[in-house]
């Protein structure tokens, strides 16, 4: 997969939004979507159960980015591996798992997914976002992250199940963490 240096990040349109993390426990955070009417599916429910998934005590914010895999010089897509370590040279950062349920009751307002265009199988949904967080585990069977996506007017917080050789469209919208230094705010400052 050849990379594309022409209106590549940071010199191409992106989504900045700064988010809140922390201060919740796994079963808190999902009180809190079932209050906002947040569905989650299975795979959803399979890393809130897994202990390698923790939140955090204390409360910070997070400079999230919202980008295409077009976006990061794959105008022909590219697989995971690809686009972390593509992110990470141009000083993005994988973002806790924690941010996907925090991510999706911060952003109730997220657009219509699919309006109309087919569901494909094996492939990201159109309109949905993918949080780009560290895998939990190599098993192919089991989900590597969070993904948000609203159906008929339904938000979702979904997991999904990738494997190594999977390839991401060009228009997929990933989300990472601006760099470290830059990324972390702490909570009253």
């Amino acid at each position: 997969m050849s990379i594309e240096n022409k209106n590549v990040y940071p010199d191409c349109p992106t989504i900045i939004r700064t988010i809140e993390v922390g201060g919740l426990t796994k079963f808190q955070l999902i009180q809190k979507l079932q209050q906002h009417s947040v569905l989650m599916n299975e795979s959803a429910e399979r890393l809130f159960a897994d202990n390698k998934f923790t939140t955090s005590d204390l409360t910070y914010f997070l400079k999230t980015v919202e980008l295409t895999v077009r976006d990061l010089g794959f105008a022909e897509g590219a697989t995971t591996a690809q686009i972390f370590k593509r992110a990470s040279e141009v000083g993005l950062d994988l973002c806790p798992l924690e941010l996907g349920p925090r991510m999706r009751f911060q952003y109730l307002d997220q657009p219509e997914g699919y309006l109309g265009k087919p569901s494909l199988p094996h492939q990201a949904p159109y309109g949905s976002i993918t949080i780009a967080s560290e895998v939990l585990s190599e098993d192919e069977d089991f989900p590597k992250g969070f993904y948000l996506r609203r159906i008929d007017g339904v938000l979702w917080l979904r997991g999904y199940r990738a494997k190594q050789t999977y390839v991401w469209k060009p228009d997929d919208h990933l989300i990472f963490l601006s760099n470290k230094e830059e990324s972390a705010i702490n909570h009253g400052e």
